[in-house]
């Protein structure tokens, strides 16, 4: 099991250091059903792993110069906060509320993944102040509370709301998950009891899938990484949510999300023209 959750951890890696997020999705769900970890002990050690992660890939996006600092900094801040707040709040949400949120997200996120835009709009207009505390704020309290970095979340509010290009965003979010997962880990260490030997093995790992994905993140699509990364997030989330939830209520959840991902584009989906 250590070395299949090994192996699963640079695949992790590799997801983060290429699209700035992801990691937290999938190292949640490997801890949890893979490694059979206690649900709030994954999510701190999710926490952990996905902040040392996005700091070693973030230092190969730095070296290209695609971080914005001012914006990392003002979001990563709010993001600290809500994230230790959230690490906090936690601990008063039973496990089986913490994981159906979880799946949720997964698979919402997905949706959005697979409808949005893949680049950012023309206007390169700067993220305000009082926008980026309260966007960082929210995406932190909600990252904290459910173990999650917070990229999925970081990279579109940063290319809709803050008017970066993609790979701006994609780098600009390494630096704010890497700020908030330390404050959302903070705020879960205190009531999970973590495995030293685990944590260290799963966050090497990942550490050194993340070098090989801030390297290939250059040479593969972009748009076609995050569809096929997308369709494995509805997989496992809908895998989460099945581990939690009735069987007619995950159906009912499942075909909702396969009705809304696969509707047709003449419909008119953000960011998408409409088929004649």
């Amino acid at each position: 099991m250590l070395v299949l959750g090994a192996t699963l951890a640079l695949v992790i890696g590799v997801v983060l250091g290429m699209l700035g997020g992801g990691g937290a999705i999938l190292t949640l769900p490997m801890l949890v059903y893979v490694l059979d970890v206690e649900p709030r002990a994954a999510i701190a050690t999710s926490l952990f792993v996905v902040g040392v992660t996005a700091l070693v890939s973030l230092f190969f996006h730095a070296r290209r110069g695609h971080v914005r600092y001012r914006v990392g900094a003002l979001f990563g801040a709010a993001a600290m906060v809500g994230a230790f707040a959230g690490g906090r709040l936690a601990h008063f949400v039973p496990e089986e509320v913490l994981l159906v949120v979880f799946g949720a997200t997964m698979v919402v996120t997905a949706i959005f993944m697979l409808r949005g835009r893949g680049e950012a709009p023309a206007d390169r207009r700067e993220l305000r102040v009082e926008r980026a505390l309260l966007l960082g704020f929210a995406v932190g309290c909600f990252a904290g509370l459910v173990g999650a970095g917070g990229g999925f979340l970081i990279v579109p509010a940063l290319v809709l709301f803050g008017g970066l290009a993609m790979r701006e965003a994609v780098a600009t979010s390494l630096f704010v998950i890497t700020l908030q997962s330390f404050a959302g880990f903070a705020g879960h260490a205190a009531h999970a009891h973590l495995d030293p030997v685990l944590v260290a093995s799963v966050t090497a790992c990942a550490a050194l899938g993340s070098v090989a994905g801030a390297l290939l993140g250059k040479r593969v699509s972009p748009e076609n990484l995050r569809r096929v990364f997308a369709w494995l997030v509805v997989a496992m989330g809908l895998f989460m949510l099945g581990k939690q939830l009735p069987l007619p209520l995950l159906v009912l959840v499942a075909a909702l999300a396969l009705g809304v991902i696969t509707r047709p584009w003449a419909a008119g989906l953000p960011g998408r023209p409409a088929e004649r």
